[in-house]
């Protein structure tokens, strides 16, 4: 079967990109672990550093194209590139569409690989200006451009504090001034949040997380206008050599296909397990786009499909204290990363020199969670237990 924009989400997970062309009648796409191709023996003009055609598998190779136009069609997009990493695809912007002297804003609250790039190798390196903002308020991103601004770059929701920003309001600044806008939106995926359809110039998603969704394969996704994601194979896949290996990209396509069912269960257990959080006397602040207590809630509620998996949540008491709950934990792991099946969490603790860039309420310390696919309950029943020895 072949897939048309027209028909839905589910069915664009299992056959958008799908190829088909197996000489062998396979009706999954195989993994081609090739390095390089056959090339035309009869005159037709090589261009050997191509895009669009598998010469050698850092210009491209079958799995890559699958999986871009998979994901082009889930969000919406012209264009899309798969990188090796979600920091090589955010390296690749930043690397593309900067240059020396240009100025960056960027959001104050950012995964920690970006706070890197912008408050110390950009600036030192390529003599890039940043300013960080709190990109919650629009007026803070307006009131930060400058003559030579050339790129916006934001999180929504925010890693770790799940602040929302609104893209329309930042967009419409961003096209005013004729500044391209990035929007990061890992913790959305691409079923819940669609930046391009909001104004956004390119949206990007560490595909490690939601989009594989299984834990066992890096990778990085951009995607954009033709032109955009055009020059950014160019540059970042072909001459940087980012390119994202075949089994990855065969791995991440596989797990796409149950996206919507996992989205699903992760938003419908995110929301359970916050609203348990948020009533635990031990537990300091609960922060999670679908509670009413979120302080971006009716943002969220309009701009986002669905609330995802991802809480941010602080106990009350001293080290130790904390140390004791993750001791006690059974089935949530204590662990980096997110999007996994399995619920995973990490605890940033008093001192983490990010922790004065993050609002007041996070400074004391915090827990990423990412909640799993598990039986709801089941979790609730492991962080009960955990917080209840907190309370002796």
């Amino acid at each position: 079967m072949s897939y048309n924009s027209k028909q839905g989400i589910h069915t664009a997970c299992v056959h958008a990109g799908k190829r088909g062309n197996d000489v062998f009648g396979a009706m999954h796409d195989p993994i081609y672990l090739t390095s390089n191709y056959r090339l035309p023996s009869d005159g037709t003009p090589v261009d050997w550093s191509g895009i669009h055609t598998n010469i050698y598998a850092r210009n491209g190779n079958p799995n890559q194209f699958a999986l871009q136009d998979k994901l082009a069609a889930l969000e919406g997009a012209d264009s899309c590139v798969v990188l090796g990493s979600g920091v090589s695809a955010l390296a690749a912007v930043f690397l593309t569409f900067l240059s020396s002297g240009d100025h960056v804003i960027c959001s104050k609250v950012c995964y920690s690989a970006v706070a890197i790039l912008f408050r110390d190798l950009l600036p030192k390196k390529f003599h890039i200006q940043v300013s960080m903002v709190d990109s919650t308020y629009p007026e803070e991103v307006k009131a930060a451009l400058q003559p030579n601004t050339k790129l916006i770059h934001i999180e929504t929701p925010g890693n770790p504090t799940t602040g929302i920003s609104d893209i329309e309001a930042i967009a419409a600044i961003a096209k005013e001034s004729g500044v391209l806008l990035s929007v990061d939106s890992t913790f959305a995926s691409p079923l819940y949040l669609k930046p391009l359809a909001l104004g956004a110039d390119l949206v990007l998603h560490s595909m490690t997380k939601y989009i594989n969704g299984h834990g066992d394969a890096l990778g990085g996704c951009i995607l954009g206008s033709t032109n955009l994601i055009n020059t950014l194979k160019e540059e970042a896949m072909v001459n940087f050599g980012g390119i994202i290996s075949p089994f990855n990209a065969w791995l991440v396509n596989r797990g796409l296909i149950t996206l919507p069912l996992r989205m699903k269960q992760h938003s419908e257990n995110g929301m359970t397990v916050a609203t348990f959080l948020e009533q635990h006397p031990a537990v300091r602040f609960v922060a999670y786009p679908g509670l009413t207590s979120h302080p971006q809630h009716l943002l969220a509620k309009k701009q986002m499909s669905g609330y995802s998996g991802m809480i941010c949540f602080d106990i009350h008491g001293d080290m130790a204290t904390h140390t004791r709950f993750l001791a006690q934990l059974q089935l949530v792991a204590h662990a980096v990363s997110l999007g996994d099946s399995e619920s995973i969490l990490v605890y940033t603790e008093p001192g983490n020199p990010k922790l004065p860039y993050l609002p007041e309420l996070f400074q004391q310390g915090y827990f990423r969670f990412s909640v799993g696919l598990e039986d709801a309950a089941d979790i609730i029943d492991d962080l009960n237990r955990s917080l209840s020895s907190c309370l002796s």
